[in-house]
């Protein structure tokens, strides 16, 4: 299968899906898009969820491996997502489980990139790849920071 529809529920990816309660938003899932894996920071995906592996769940991409992320309330407020892993976040903070809820996810548990919302027709658009200012990784924000403080945060990098 290349793609598929399918239903967003819930508030977690507001404002950029299911904006109001009037309806909800249907987006079409490429899964020829992500046959390598090739994700980058801001794509919205599908992934298996780390808590119950037969439900899928909606996010943006925040970081990749190697990358260096400020954590929204997870047990480390810095987190360096190590090789073959993503970051992933709800656009509407604090009503998203996501990587703040149970960390990094392996690249393998991506399973589709959501290409454009399909329903309801006054919604249909692209989705573009965005990736919030205030939620890029600091490795991206500071060129400098592993220079700074090259054991502050990471002694055991």
């Amino acid at each position: 299968m290349v793609g598929y529809v399918a239903k967003v529920e819930g508030i977690s990816m507001q404002p950029s899906l299911n904006p109001d309660f009037k309806s909800t938003d249907y987006v079409l899932l490429n899964r020829w898009s992500i046959r390598n894996f090739d994700v980058a920071r801001g794509d919205v995906v599908s992934l298996f969820s780390p808590k119950d592996p037969d439900q899928k769940i909606i996010k943006r991409i925040i970081g990749l491996e190697g990358d260096t992320v400020k954590t929204l309330g997870y047990k480390d407020k810095f987190v360096r997502i190590p090789e073959g892993h993503c970051w992933v976040e709800g656009d509407h903070h604090g009503h998203s489980m996501d990587s703040n809820s149970f960390g990094p996810v392996a690249i393998g548990m991506v399973n589709a990139k959501a290409s454009y919302i399909v329903w309801p027709p006054q919604r249909w658009q692209r989705l573009h790849r965005h990736l919030p200012e205030t939620r890029r990784p600091i490795n991206l924000t500071d060129a400098h920071f592993d220079l700074l403080f090259p054991d502050f945060f990471f002694p055991s990098l």
